[in-house]
């Protein structure tokens, strides 16, 4: 996965504050849930709210990052969808991703399901 060198500075640092470091919360946590889960793409796995969107589309661009998947559930789903869309991004088919979870008797990571968005 590419690496956000302002985020890999934060973890380093151990950042009191993400705003300190004018870094997106709910990118952050995707971000880092999909480098311990070994994704190829950040995957937001829980909910996305609404008002966070066009934080998280602009700073994914300034980022070079023009690609990520969601493989959440929730029930506001399309919402999500549709204001990402509004921000550039589309919906590219689906995909597999790793959990964040391993699997107590495997100890490997399960694939699932996920919509793939570039942008």
């Amino acid at each position: 996965m590419k690496k956000i060198d302002l985020f890999e500075r934060a973890i380093a640092e151990k950042a009191d504050s993400l705003e300190a470091y004018g870094i997106n919360s709910a990118l952050f946590c995707a971000y880092h849930r999909s480098t311990e889960a070994g994704n190829e793409l950040i995957d937001f796995d829980g909910a996305i709210w609404e008002c966070e969107i066009e934080g998280i589309a602009k700073s994914l661009r300034e980022n070079g990052i023009h690609e990520f998947t969601i493989s959440s559930t929730y029930s506001s789903l399309i919402e999500t969808l549709a204001a990402f869309e509004k921000q550039g991004f589309k919906i590219a088919g689906l995909t597999q991703v790793k959990e964040v979870y391993t699997d107590w008797q495997t100890g490997e990571h399960k694939l699932i399901p996920a919509i793939k968005m570039v942008g």
